[in-house]
């Protein structure tokens, strides 16, 4: 088990980045509150629908809108466990997420690639991901695999599968990895549990843990929903990564952008929690501002890295493991 040290503690050593006081993190979560109770969400997922009204949630089943009394949204945040073992397919290779500790994995999803071989600059492909799997394997500080590469070279309905035997086979970490839909998220459940030797051995020991990402502003799509519930039924952990962007997603304004945020994240944990109370739940981020010149993502933007530092700042608020962009 890896115990890294922890961030922003009273010490003699280490680093920090505090960008909200205890009463500004408190009027975010306010705020959210406030626009999942007044404006509510879009679910495009029938079932999904279906949970949130049987949870106690307002539910406009016509225009697909779900709005969230404050009570449903505090019981989801304090049933979910305030730690998460991200286990590897050793003992050795597992990671302690909890409060305030630190770890580090590789960015993803590299969809375009310079062959270091050719110099070509081409689309990347199932060898590529095995590569890639192999160089992370051996790199100590890089605690976790997250998704590298996909595999445009398989078809797109089963490409998710290909990624994930392309690098369950090539390290032993463990992985962040996105299924695409309930189908492949089941397949990829069913490859974990024949790894480690059954269903009720990945139950204790998830070696994988789901990642998802709702539309902003304020949308859950089917397929988001999907994976939602089949991480929680299924034991498996679940990463749901938000992803608005300032000025094009999100308001322009960073705050206003780390609500919006908030409340997908937020509403994500509730159907988690309303599928199985007690779900594993990471609160992700790889949130950033447009750049409003290139029309792209700023990802390594400074501003990143302050939405990232208020994001980990919030799930720390929240009791919940954090997984956020770099900035």
């Amino acid at each position: 088990m890896k115990r890294r040290l922890k961030a922003g503690k009273n010490r003699n050593s280490g680093f920090s980045l505090n960008v909200m006081t205890d009463d500004e993190v408190h009027e975010v979560h306010m705020g959210t509150l406030e626009v999942l109770k007044d404006v509510g969400i879009f679910v495009e997922s029938t079932e999904a629908l279906e949970r949130f009204d049987a949870g106690g949630c307002e539910v406009d089943k016509k225009n697909k809108v779900v709005k969230f009394p404050h009570w449903v949204v505090e019981d989801a945040i304090n049933a979910a466990p305030g730690a998460y073992h991200a286990c590897g397919r050793r003992p050795e290779d597992d990671v302690l997420l909890e409060d305030n500790r630190v770890t580090f994995t590789n960015f993803g999803e590299g969809i375009m690639f310079v062959d270091p071989y050719t110099g070509e600059h081409r689309e990347t492909t199932k060898d590529d991901i095995v590569k890639a799997s192999r160089i992370i394997d051996s790199l100590e500080n890089i605690e976790t695999y997250e998704r590298a590469m996909c595999s445009h070279d398989k078809p797109p309905e089963s490409q998710a599968l290909h990624n994930a035997e392309a690098s369950l086979t090539n390290t032993t970490k463990h992985h962040w990895l996105c299924p695409v839909d309930r189908f492949q998220a089941k397949k990829i459940t069913e490859m974990c549990a024949a790894i480690v030797g059954g269903r009720d051995v990945l139950k204790k020991r998830p070696l994988l843990s789901f990642t998802t990402c709702p539309i902003s502003p304020l949308k859950l799509p089917a397929h988001h929903c999907e994976i939602v519930m089949e991480a929680a039924e299924s034991y498996m952990g679940l990463n749901v990564v938000g992803m608005a962007m300032s000025a094009g997603s999100g308001p322009v304004h960073l705050a206003g952008t780390v609500i919006i945020q908030n409340c997908e994240v937020l509403s994500s944990l509730v159907l988690a929690q309303l599928t199985r109370k007690g779900a594993q739940f990471i609160y992700g981020s790889s949130t950033c501002p447009l750049d409003l010149r290139m029309a792209t993502a700023s990802v390594g933007s400074p501003e990143t890295g302050m939405i990232s530092a208020a994001v980990a700042r919030l799930a720390r608020y929240y009791s919940l493991p954090c997984f956020v962009a770099g900035g």
